[in-house]
């Protein structure tokens, strides 16, 4: 054990945050989301919340502030009447972690498979919030 890690990060993921360089994106998605299909790294973290990984994660991991929006989600799809419950949370943890964060870059549904499988890794949740899915890329400390 370690001190002042939060114990829901698996050894696993920690070896992957630690691995990431600046840039480096990690997808965190959930339970419907294609992770193991898209995935280079795969990491489960089935049982886990999106909001509690997220906030775990965000404890460790510095966001790219040479970027504009370090942090995309996935749109709604077109015609999908549905606003994602999860969102506000989603900012208000990441806004926590990093005040001068300026909010969400948006990407249509394939374009955010497409930029997942160039990312780091794929953390797959057991989140069964829809369009609970977030990239996050990488800063320096």
């Amino acid at each position: 054990m370690l001190k002042n890690i939060p114990s829901i990060l698996s050894p696993e993921l920690l070896k992957i945050l630690m691995e990431m360089g600046h840039g480096d994106e990690i997808v965190l998605g959930d339970a419907n989301f294609p992770a193991a299909s898209t995935a280079r790294r795969l990491v489960r973290a089935d049982g886990h919340g999106g909001p509690e990984i997220l906030e775990a994660v965000m404890r460790l991991f510095p966001l790219d502030t040479f970027v504009p929006r370090p942090a995309a989600l996935m749109s709604v799809v077109p015609g999908d009447d549905y606003t994602p419950e999860l969102w506000p949370r989603y900012e208000a943890i990441i806004r926590a972690a990093e005040p001068g964060f300026s909010g969400f870059e948006m990407l249509e549904r394939f374009e955010f498979y497409r930029r997942t499988a160039q990312a780091y890794a794929v953390v797959a949740t057991g989140e069964s919030g829809r369009y609970a899915n977030i990239i996050l890329k990488k800063g320096i400390l």
